[in-house]
């Protein structure tokens, strides 16, 4: 059964990874056909076609890598200045020029006259904007939707004001680890000193009344090594306990490689799944958005420390990881020991992120990237914008190809990274769960 579910969940990870990719390349084709620009495939997956049918000028089909697609939009490539588009154009000599004249021929081999006034490049600025950035932006709208019905309709975790563990002694976080064991040497902690005991509500803490575990979390902190009076409620009587907190280290945050010094107590809240409102579901998206962009500027750096996993280091669990990676996860997720709700809840989760980074990735302002050809065509109308202005030449429309020999070596950075992450995904991949 364990083995059937791990399938089963792998299968459903990679399905909705596929309708994401479906729908992010739709994202560009649909405001491409609707502005009158030649569509002519729309392609899930990459290498040999599995299946495929022509839908008037457009190929729609399904290709046997499922990791990514792809949509044809002619004219990406602009003709160089005074080339007529439909005709190709040999290559000079020079590595760097053959390769973006190269690249040309490629663009416009299948490009006759009739489809002049159709082709990318020669329509406006802001309407290659929204064919680029839709794209993406439809993965942000996928992520919304997730994360929105996800804490609206099933729930977030919320700390309670009942214990559920009382920690016997005091381990600073950078030695804290599943085996790591109380010591002779270690400090009893405080809360095993008071007599804490788990059922424990937490009523009050040097005269402030608690109601939620987030505002008795900074009291505590900032009680740094005073006494502490806390009044808790057991058994349905009042209790008042007395005892010092003490300095300990502990994460700034949850997912933070910072520690700081401050008042510990030693015990953990008990957790309640709860519905939450629309505001909270987009407030913890932007929290996501803000660690997404924080972990894609230390991904080179965390990059080493998963080529190291791969020799025998140790991979951190916060390392990044590639969709096979991520599909070993949702196996984990589906053949854990959590309910059906937790279990479902936590693969939207993980595909909610998924789309998340997605859309934050190819807003890079870098080619082959969305971000790349959105830039130029920011560029494009502000050149155009400034040339009416003061009453210069229209400049025209802006060379994407002569930043493909940047583009082919980001495109090969990003194919060495992807196939990096595959291997160690294979060799020391990222556990959940223990075992």
């Amino acid at each position: 059964m364990s083995v059937l579910l791990t399938i089963l969940g792998i299968v459903l990870f990679v399905a909705g990874v596929l309708i994401s990719v479906a729908l992010h390349e739709m994202g560009h084709m649909l405001p491409a056909k609707a502005f009158g620009m030649k569509v002519t495939q729309f392609f899930v997956g990459f290498g040999r076609t599995v299946w495929s049918v022509k839908r008037g000028e457009t190929e729609y089909g399904i290709k046997a890598i499922p990791a990514g697609g792809f949509v044809r939009i002619i004219g990406m490539m602009p003709p160089a200045k005074g080339q007529d588009p439909t005709k190709v154009r040999k290559a000079n000599t020079g590595p760097i020029q053959s390769m973006v004249e190269n690249a040309r021929t490629a663009e416009y081999e299948t490009i006759s006259p009739d489809d002049n006034g159709r082709l990318f490049y020669q329509k406006v600025w802001w309407k290659k904007l929204i064919v680029m950035a839709s794209g993406p932006l439809v993965n942000v709208l996928i992520a919304v939707v997730l994360f929105t019905g996800l804490f609206t309709m099933y729930g977030d975790s919320v700390a309670q004001t009942t214990i559920s563990t009382v920690t016997d002694c005091v381990i600073p976080a950078d030695q804290a680890t599943a085996d790591r064991k109380c010591l002779d040497s270690d400090k009893v902690s405080p809360a095993k000193q008071a007599g804490f005991q788990v059922g424990d509500k937490i009523v009050a803490f040097n005269g402030t009344t608690i109601t939620s575990w987030e505002q008795l979390t900074p009291l505590i902190r900032a009680n740094t090594d005073k006494a502490a009076t806390i009044v808790v409620e057991r058994n349905g009587q009042q209790l008042t306990l007395h005892t010092s907190t003490i300095i300990n280290q502990v994460l700034d945050k949850p997912g933070s490689d910072k520690y700081v010094s401050v008042g510990f107590l030693g015990v953990s809240p008990e957790s309640k799944v709860e519905r939450q409102s629309v505001g909270y579901a987009l407030d913890k998206m932007g929290g996501y958005t803000v660690s997404t962009i924080q972990a894609l500027g230390q991904f080179p750096q965390k990059l080493v420390g998963v080529a190291k996993s791969i020799v025998g280091g140790e991979r951190d669990q916060d390392s990044p990881m590639s969709v096979v990676g991520a599909s070993r996860v949702a196996g984990e997720i589906a053949s854990s020991d959590l309910n059906v709700g937790a279990k479902a809840a936590t693969l939207i989760l993980l595909l909610a992120s998924l789309n998340l980074f997605l859309a934050l990735f190819n807003f890079i302002p870098l080619l082959p990237l969305d971000g790349g050809h959105m830039i130029g065509a920011i560029w494009e109308g502000i050149r155009r914008g400034l040339a009416k202005l003061f009453g210069r030449p229209d400049p025209g429309y802006v060379d994407v190809a002569k930043l493909l020999p940047i583009a082919y070596v980001a495109a090969s950075v990003i194919v060495v990274m992807g196939v990096l992450l595959v291997i160690a995904d294979i060799v020391n991949p990222i556990k959940l769960f223990n075992g």
